[in-house]
């Protein structure tokens, strides 16, 4: 989870690519250059893409539709990390398309504002940036995140581009995790595989953790978990298994040799050969839609 030990580890990983916290905030979206440069090129062809509105029992919703130009092709619901949806999620949604899949990326903070709120990672540990933020997580309990995950389902089923006879998928990434899981729970004749990539919350002592909700789901799980989260939840990894395992539901559980935020293309700490590996896993995982 994102926390002061990871904030360290990010500026370490920074320094190791001599470059400093503020300067590579001050990027912003071209900071994607000095990270992932080959998946930050342009724009792969025979795709469409635009920006929607899903209306949900909350207000207007705004999010980024990707998908192939032709066809109809099973559908994704991308739940972005705590800095929300911004190029980074784009670019990595287009990749996602372009492996033939209908991609919706979700501003989760739409009840505060429409995306961008930031334009890279780094920004949100600001002052500034986390005194944006603190009215804004609040909003994100369960029941609103549920709430969105049936909305987006609905818009989904409706677009020319998705294959209804195919199950949706969810992914996660950080605050994004849990909320894949929600997904499932939300819509569980729908949503059929949930992939997490080092999200945290996954297991809590509440009533409702996401690892409590997996017998009513009908999904298959990706759970992948960076080292250093869990090297201060040790336990939490084989938590998850056991429910996913009484629950009946397929879960693939792997510690990650990267650490928090590593598959996010503008984090300090985005690891390219442990993040396509991660993918690897969830395409894997996705075709069974």
């Amino acid at each position: 989870m994102c926390d002061d030990l990871t904030a360290i580890e990010e500026e370490q990983a920074l320094e190791a690519r001599g470059i400093d916290r503020r300067s590579f905030a001050a990027l912003g979206a071209a900071g994607l250059s000095v990270l992932a440069a080959p998946l930050a090129a342009k724009v792969p062809a025979g795709l469409a893409e635009r920006m929607v509105t899903v209306t949900t029992p909350d207000g207007k919703l705004d999010a980024f539709f990707v998908h192939p130009a032709k066809g109809k092709h099973p559908a994704v619901i991308l739940w972005p990390d705590i800095a929300g949806l911004r190029e980074a999620y784009k670019i990595m949604a287009r990749r996602l398309a372009a492996d033939g899949h209908a991609v919706l990326v979700l501003n989760q903070y739409y009840r505060s504002a429409p995306a961008p709120h930031f334009n890279a990672i780094t920004e949100w540990r600001t002052p500034e940036g986390q005194a944006k933020l603190r009215p804004m997580i609040p909003l994100l309990t369960a029941e609103a995140i549920e709430r969105d995950a049936k909305a987006a389902v609905a818009w989904l089923d409706v677009q020319k581009a998705v294959d209804r006879k195919r199950g949706i998928g969810s992914c996660g990434y950080c605050m994004g995790g849990p909320f894949t899981v929600r997904s499932a729970y939300a819509v569980p004749d729908r949503v059929k595989a949930a992939a997490s990539f080092h999200g945290g919350g996954l297991v809590t002592d509440k009533a409702d953790s996401p690892h409590k909700l997996l017998a009513a789901t009908k999904a298959s799980y990706l759970i992948a978990i960076a080292r250093n989260d869990d090297a201060r939840a040790p336990a939490d990894k084989d938590t998850f298994r056991e429910a996913a395992k009484a629950a009946g539901r397929p879960a693939e559980v792997e510690v990650y040799a990267a650490d928090h935020g590593w598959c996010t293309i503008d984090a300090p700490v985005f690891d390219k050969a442990e993040a396509d590996r991660a993918w690897s896993r969830m395409l894997a995982l996705y075709k069974g839609l």
